[in-house]
């Protein structure tokens, strides 16, 4: 039995400030959850707990034209602290899941899987989070631009920490959850592995767990990765997060879907869950409800 190891990565340094002189909520994610009972639940199911990865001070320094992400050098050394502590956790065989958190955690997570051999990538966001220098000229907040950094095509300094781009092959990364008026989407439809919409999710989730798993889960790749912003979900639901957008997932999609790629995947990730947005703890709740049921089989099947 494959044992989940609960890693709490509480960051907000790639999100934008949510109003002048702001500080995103996101790094108030972790804490949120375990008041919510999840740790316990998931300890009842014999998870551990394997700690937390501090993020640096959230600084708004970005420079239009700097060529720079906002919080580069704290992004960056997260990105190292964070890829090291989920290699020492594969090592023991328990199967990470990874409390955010803010989506720049992708790029720590991308470095761990590169330094371990080639791997897949299940990205499923309400964004296709595929901003980058060669189709954009604002760059500025990695959780916007994390799945073109992971694929090598956001600056060097990100997308190539310690010479080692990109961190994944974009034909084995598979999105799942953009909108269909995703400004990016076209782009992503021609370079990754497979891009499924939340309409194509609504239409027929069984089938969106197969593509994904077509894509990932093959004999040449040594394992996948799940990767999961929660504002794939329809903000009627959970709006808890910095970009609600209509037209998402039901948290029994989400289930769904999780549930179907979990067990043969290496670890996942939570992210972009903002508790200041969520005052009463009701979303929380159900995030909560939502990983209990999706991901307690996080690994099973590489046992």
């Amino acid at each position: 039995m494959t044992v989940i190891g609960l890693l709490s990565a509480p960051t907000n340094l790639g999100l934008r400030p949510p109003e002048a002189h702001g500080v995103p909520g996101t790094s108030k994610a972790p804490g949120a959850l375990r008041e919510a009972g999840l740790h316990m639940r998931l300890a009842a199911r014999g998870a551990v707990d394997d700690g937390v990865i501090l993020a640096g001070r959230y600084v708004d320094d970005h420079v239009p034209g700097s060529r720079r992400i906002r919080n580069q050098e704290a992004i960056l050394d997260h990105a190292r602290r964070l890829a090291r502590r989920l290699d020492r956790i594969l090592e023991t065989g328990h199967a990470p899941l990874v409390l955010g958190g803010d989506c720049s955690l992708l790029v720590g997570t991308g470095l761990a899987l590169r330094r371990r051999g080639r791997h897949g990538v299940v990205h499923i966001d309400g964004h296709t989070d595929f901003r980058h220098p060669g189709n954009d000229d604002a760059c500025a907040s990695l959780a916007g631009e994390d799945l073109a950094a992971l694929v090598g095509l956001h600056w060097p300094a990100v997308s190539g920490l310690d010479g080692l781009a990109p961190y994944v092959d974009a034909a084995d990364v598979v999105h799942i959850g953009c909108r269909s008026d995703d400004e990016h989407l076209g782009e992503v439809r021609r370079i990754l592995g497979d891009t499924i919409t939340a309409d194509d999710v609504l239409r027929d989730a069984g089938n969106a767990a197969k593509r994904a798993q077509s894509v990932v889960d093959r004999a040449d790749l040594a394992g996948y990765w799940l990767h999961v912003d929660v504002d794939v979900l329809d903000p009627f639901y959970l709006a808890a997060v910095d970009s609600p957008t209509p037209g998402g997932l039901s948290p029994d999609d989400l289930v769904g879907l999780l549930a179907a790629l979990a067990p043969a995947a290496l670890g996942a990730q939570i992210t972009v869950f903002d508790p200041d947005l969520d005052p009463d703890g009701t979303q929380a709740k159900m995030l909560g409800d939502i990983i209990v049921a999706g991901l307690s089989d996080l690994g099973s099947w590489r046992a």
